[in-house]
C-alpha cells in the first residue's frame, strides 16, 4: 500500500490510501502503532486515538482503504488538533464528502 497509495503526512499521523479491494461500496480501515512509539501503554493509547479518529471522520471519507500509523505524538497531541489535521488531508487528497443527512 505504502508504495502505490496516496499518503497524508500530519505531525501526529500518517493516513495512507490504498487500492480497493473486496467489497467496494464500504470504507475500511487499519491502524498501526510501532514500537518506536514507545511501550505497549503507549502504543496503545495511540491506537484508541486513531480509532476513535477513524470512526468519527472516515464515515465521510469515499469508500476505500485506508491505514492510520501513529507517530511519536499521537498519545500526546490534542485531539481537536488531529481532527483539524484528518479533515485536512481528507481534503486535500479529495476523499472528504459530505455525509448525507436523512
Amino acid at each position: 500500500m505504502a508504495a502505490t497509495g496516496k499518503k497524508w503526512v500530519a505531525p501526529s499521523f500518517v493516513l495512507q490510501i490504498g487500492p480497493t479491494s473486496g467489497d467496494a461500496s464500504m470504507v475500511r480501515f487499519g491502524l498501526t502503532a510501532t514500537k518506536k512509539i514507545g511501550n505497549a501503554v503507549t502504543r496503545n493509547r495511540a491506537r484508541r486515538r486513531l480509532r476513535a479518529l477513524a470512526a468519527e471522520l472516515l464515515p465521510n471519507a469515499i469508500p476505500g482503504d485506508y491505514v492510520l500509523i501513529a507517530r511519536d505524538t499521537t498519545p500526546t497531541a490534542t485531539f481537536d488538533a488531529m481532527r483539524q489535521d484528518m479533515i485536512k488531508g481528507m481534503k486535500r487528497m479529495k476523499i472528504w464528502q459530505e455525509a448525507d443527512i436523512g
